[in-house]
């Protein structure tokens, strides 16, 4: 690999991130989204060493400017940490695990962590931070790579208020839409539940944009006027290529949806909330994934629902916009 090491966890700068200093950065997780959301950092200016498990996807931001570390503990010199993995289990192992960034000799001051995961495992993880006496901020995202590329990545973040204030400028890199929702593990609360409304919405949408070709009305002249109606959306526009056109070029796919439904139903049970529509989504998701459908992306729901209606689905081959850019 080539590059420049990441720094030294003993030589690490004492930097007062409200002064004129730039505080030091390190990532963890250069997946689709990690690694456009470290190449906005590198484009703002900021120092930003990188650990990913695959050490090749990398090297794209060691050309950037980026530098790399073998090891998550490597980036313990770092001032701010970001972490951005698939699972609790894989949270748990780049903080704590072996080679872990909170098992250095040294602590970053702050985790932020972008992940999805459960309310329980951020709990651990932000015990195990304060223990180091690292601040610790839950900071999930709502978008995609095309979404960041846009320029209209949304963050929610719970934590310290005070910590939120210091990073705010910088996480603002991310996105548009930066939400101070409340202290401890709420942030992950509001990503469930925007990520279970995510699942049920498109599950309505291939329902209702079957239903209209069925009767006779193709599916690009439906979306259209859908999407000028007052129940358009950004979300539903954006889906409308794939809907159209067919394309399910993954996104988010549906074990990872169904990973959050779980999350989303256990939290339910757990606040004694009846979720009786997400909960009917969520077998519908678990179907697919038990078919096999576990690459494509998500709006393959739509053509769930054409199955179960017997209706041949064929790409229109239209020129539709995500709307994205408008």
């Amino acid at each position: 690999m080539r590059g420049v090491r990441a720094s030294d966890p003993k030589k690490r700068r004492k930097i007062d991130m409200t002064s004129q200093n730039t505080p030091t950065i390190g990532w963890i997780g250069a997946g689709r989204m990690g690694a456009q959301l470290v190449q906005r950092l590198l484009a703002a200016g900021y120092d930003v060493a990188v650990y990913n498990r695959t050490a090749a996807k990398v090297q794209p931001l060691i050309d950037a400017g980026a530098s790399y570390a073998e090891r998550p503990a490597e980036l313990a010199g770092r001032d701010i940490v970001f972490s951005m993995v698939s699972a609790d289990k894989d949270l748990e192992s780049v903080l704590v695990g072996e080679g872990g960034l909170l098992t250095a000799e040294t602590a970053p001051r702050i985790i932020a962590d972008v992940s999805t995961v459960s309310v329980g495992t951020s709990e651990r993880m932000r015990a195990a931070a304060a223990e180091r006496g690292t601040a610790f901020l839950a900071t999930p995202v709502s978008g995609n790579p095309s979404v960041i590329a846009a320029g209209k990545l949304t963050v929610a973040v719970s934590g310290p208020r005070e910590t939120f204030d210091e990073v705010r400028p910088l996480i603002e890199h991310f996105g548009r839409g930066v939400t101070y929702v409340g202290e401890g593990e709420v942030a992950r609360l509001v990503k469930i539940a925007h990520n279970v409304f995510l699942g049920v919405v498109t599950q309505s949408l291939a329902e209702i944009t079957v239903l209209a070709q069925k009767g006779g009305v193709s599916r690009e002249a439906f979306l259209s006027f859908l999407n000028d109606s007052v129940m358009g959306s950004v979300f539903t526009g954006y889906k409308t290529p794939a809907f159209v056109n067919l394309d399910f070029t993954a996104t988010f796919t549906m074990p990872l949806l169904q990973k959050d439904f779980d999350l989303g139903l256990d939290a339910a049970h757990t606040l004694g909330v009846p979720m009786p529509i997400a909960s009917a989504t969520r077998q519908i998701v678990a179907q697919e994934v038990g078919a096999g459908n576990t690459t494509e992306d998500f709006a393959t729901l739509l053509r769930t629902v054409a199955r179960g209606a017997g209706v041949d689905l064929v790409s229109e081959q239209a020129d539709v916009t995500d709307g994205l850019q408008d």
